[in-house]
């Protein structure tokens, strides 16, 4: 080879080096963040954080690999929320994944613009999340927790395990729209049937307690537990309630049943997570979460704890049990 060949070759060779090593650089790690409205120790919780991970990995997303995760727990409680809120936009995530309307609102009042995916919202619209469910338009979009025709169906439940029931006090948030909303439907359905119907607050501990120990001293009633921060919060206040006035409640969550309540029917909200992992997954490969609708539940489950219709009385009718998918004994 000549001189000059050989010098030109050597010079081209060079040049390719930077291209060819920065082809093989590894792209830049996708970042996903995490504001979960539960405590770093609920069991329900981490669960469902689970559940988003595993078919996220499912997906191609590996936490540390090719996607970093930033969770924060909220607890339900609104300046934790906050804070939390501000830390992860801090970050400068991809995408946020965020659970109930608690964790979304702060959010959302820093960022209008960052993706967020959310589950466990009652009423995104009536809430200002979204414009409407088949179309978001913003920077929102996720899973339902519950469609308000949820309230008939706990009415029926209660009155097939408690017949003799004929009152009916319904714990909702009054300050959500969700929660006026909720028991509008309730109220509804109760007329239908004959049944009185009284709302209780759940703005704080003194409301719930004054409310419920007013309502049992009549005999004949029964609790329906709907859904809001302020039951994650009251959770076993309201259990113990129910225990202590002999009230066979139906509740919202199945936590409630596992911590002692006699009923509950909802959505799987274990599947709801999982199903976000999908959407999360769109949103990193480009896609907009103002053009993903928001999505309704597909799986509901009954749950029914025998120790506690033992406790109140009740013997639970068979064509319940056989329909239970999960029975505490």
């Amino acid at each position: 080879m000549r001189r000059r060949e050989f010098i030109t070759a050597i010079a081209g060779s060079a040049a390719a080096w930077p291209l060819a090593a920065h082809a093989q650089q590894p792209k830049q790690m996708q970042r996903i963040g995490v504001l979960m409205n539960r405590a770093a120790d609920d069991p329900d919780g981490q669960a469902r954080l689970a559940a988003f991970k595993q078919n996220l990995q499912r997906l191609g997303w590996t936490d540390g690999s090719n996607v970093r995760i930033d969770t924060r727990w909220g607890e339900d409680d609104v300046e934790r929320e906050r804070r939390y809120a501000a830390e992860l936009l801090a970050l400068a995530p991809d995408v946020i994944l965020a659970s109930g309307t608690l964790s979304v609102a702060p959010l959302q009042r820093i960022s209008r613009t960052l993706p967020i995916v959310f589950v466990g919202v009652v009423d995104p619209v009536g809430g200002g999340i979204v414009d409407n469910l088949a179309r978001p338009g913003g920077n929102a979009t996720g899973f339902l927790v519950f469609e308000y025709s949820l309230g008939g169906k706990w009415l029926d439940l209660l009155r097939q395990v408690a017949p003799g029931v004929t009152r009916v006090a319904v714990l909702r948030d009054p300050e959500i729209p969700s929660g006026t909303a909720m028991f509008g439907v309730i109220q509804s359905a109760a007329q239908s049937v004959g049944l009185e119907v009284s709302p209780v607050g759940m703005r704080d501990a003194g409301e719930i307690e004054r409310a419920v120990a007013d309502f049992a001293r009549p005999a004949n009633g029964g609790l329906i537990v709907t859904t809001g921060a302020s039951v994650s919060v009251h959770r076993d206040l309201i259990v113990t309630l129910a225990a202590k006035h002999k009230l066979p409640a139906v509740y919202a969550y199945r936590f409630m049943v596992a911590a002692g309540g006699l009923m509950s029917y909802s959505p799987d909200q274990m599947d709801e997570f999982r199903r976000a992992a999908v959407y999360v997954d769109r949103i990193l490969k480009g896609e907009k979460p103002g053009d993903l609708p928001v999505q309704a539940p597909t799986k509901y489950e009954l749950v029914i704890n025998l120790k506690t219709a033992k406790a109140l009385g009740l013997s639970v009718p068979q064509s319940l049990l056989s329909g239970a998918d999960a029975v505490i004994e």
